[in-house]
């Protein structure tokens, strides 16, 4: 049912073969070719979501309750999964993800195609290379719920309905959405599949609403290469920078900023319904600068404190980019640092607390070389320095990560841990930033720009900190933006090595 003709797969294998071991899932069918089964999967969705979604528009707009519903029950989201045998297993220990690392029957749903085809296409070809075996696609025996049927249209959507008949309408049900697979304490249920994915359907919607709330923004909008700072005028710089981008070249297709007030590309086609610049900042306004397939730049102000900081990698890590990387400013702690100077973390004291329970203080979070290699690129071809008078210019070392903004009130307390970590700067949101990118499977990276010295008395008063930010900001930014541009043409040459295999733990799920 609802295929289209020509797709390649299996027709032979009777559908009990097909499901043993996936659990309770229908309508199954297999597929040797990745195309056609995200062809699959993108049917499954919208056939299920359009039945939900008429369903609901038609009683909200009639007002009538119907005495026979359609089989609401049956609107599930759609489901992958592979069997791995001890023939097909064909351990590789060079790979970071793509594979299964033990024989056994995988399983994930799946949500939101229209976003993700890219990534679950690219991810199905790597298992079918790898295994030589099909994998599977059918409708799970999950509901979706009614909140997460696409991104409802504010202007025809009248919320106080939302909540009528929930009888009717599955909700989302967080005692069956957790981190437990990414946080490494998921245990696999009898009769039910090994995860194939970190994160499930209902968990991935969860996050992409909380980012259309957070960043004012359509979460089909995110790119890609995120950069995350603490400071609205690295936005201001950015935005100019990406209107000269779209003015004299074709590198990128339209600049996204909140409300979705879209500015295309003059000499690129768009089809996206242009939005309205919004007057009220949302509490993390993102911008992003689009490519083909995502492949641009997202950039989000996140505010302050490790707080934020979590939050917001929490659910852009269901979008799994190819890496974030902080941009902001930091208290220097060595004498010899001077105002505008770069640090490079190579290590983090966690002093945040918001991830404790997530990932302990005791689980070290090491340096991902290969953005920290790039990131020490970018700074040499921006500055132009090189050898010892770019270490004039940028330090490498370990950043403290507070959650007190006032922490010079307690300055002489922390001076001595800051002694034995041989710490030289401090801010309130990298070491969340990197430990939120390894626990999530994300590669990370932070360079800060010293902005004052507190504990040398060298505070960040008015009309200093003016001048300074006028002066370093934009040098900053574009440090950022070359890395980026490293990066991706690294991974355009077929280079995925900056997905570390540091990353993975010992019974890591396939997809990435």
């Amino acid at each position: 049912m609802f295929l289209k003709e020509g797709i390649k797969m299996t027709t032979h294998t009777k559908q009990d073969d097909l499901t043993e071991g996936h659990g309770n899932v229908k309508n199954v069918v297999s597929f040797m070719d990745a195309e056609a089964a995200v062809t699959r999967i993108t049917e499954i969705y919208t056939k299920n979501t359009s039945l939900i979604r008429q369903t609901f528009l038609d009683i909200a707009n009639s007002k009538v309750f119907p005495k026979k519903l359609p089989k609401l029950e049956e609107a599930t989201y759609p489901y992958l999964g592979i069997k791995v045998t001890s023939s097909t297993l064909n351990v590789d220990g060079r790979v970071a993800f793509g594979a299964a690392l033990e024989a056994g029957t995988y399983g994930t749903t799946l949500t939101r195609p229209d976003i993700f085809q890219h990534y679950y296409r690219k991810q199905i070809e790597l298992l079918l290379n790898h295994h030589k075996t099909p994998v599977v696609v059918g409708e799970s025996d999950w509901p979706i719920p009614l909140p997460f049927v696409d991104e409802w249209d504010a202007e025809n959507f009248q919320p106080e309905k939302f909540w009528q008949n929930p009888i009717a309408f599955a909700l989302p049900n967080l005692s069956v959405v957790d981190d437990s697979i990414v946080n490494g304490v998921y245990r696999v249920k009898k009769g039910q599949p090994l995860p194939l994915a970190l994160f499930s359907a209902e968990r991935v919607d969860l996050s992409l609403a909380r980012l259309h709330h957070y960043c004012g923004t359509s979460t089909k909008h995110f790119q890609q290469f995120i950069l995350l700072t603490n400071y609205q005028r690295y936005i201001d710089e950015f935005i100019a920078y990406a209107n000269t981008c779209l003015a004299t070249s074709d590198e990128y297709t339209a600049f996204v900023e909140p409300g979705d007030y879209i500015t295309p590309n003059p000499r690129i086609p768009c089809d996206d319904p242009v939005g309205a610049r919004q007057a009220l900042l949302p509490q993390m306004p993102a911008y992003h600068l689009k490519k083909k397939n995502n492949w641009g730049i997202t950039f989000i102000n996140i505010g302050i404190g490790p707080t934020n900081a979590k939050t917001i990698t929490d659910h852009l890590a269901v979008l799994r980019p190819h890496c974030w990387i902080m941009l902001g400013h930091c208290a220097g702690l060595r004498r010899s640092q001077r105002l505008g100077d770069y640090v490079l973390a190579h290590a983090y004291v966690r002093e945040d607390h918001v991830l404790n329970d997530d990932i302990p203080a005791w689980v070290p979070i090491p340096p991902i070389a290969e953005i920290q290699v790039t990131l020490q690129q970018a700074v040499a071809n921006v500055t132009g320095e090189q050898g010892p008078n770019l270490k004039d210019r940028m330090r490498t070392g370990t950043v403290v990560t507070t959650d007190n903004r006032n922490w010079e009130l307690r300055s002489q307390e922390m001076m001595e841990r800051f002694r034995q970590s041989r710490a030289i700067a401090l801010d309130m949101e990298s070491a969340t930033i990197a430990a939120n990118g390894f626990r999530m499977r994300v590669p990370y990276g932070t360079l800060l720009c010293v902005s004052d010295k507190p504990i040398h008395g060298e505070l960040k008063l008015r009309g200093m900190a003016h001048h300074f930010y006028h002066q370093s900001v934009a040098q900053h930014l574009r440090i950022g933006i070359e890395t980026i541009r490293i990066l991706e043409e690294e991974l355009r040459k077929g280079d995925i090595i900056v997905h570390s295999r540091k990353l993975r733990t010992f019974d890591e799920p396939p997809m990435r």
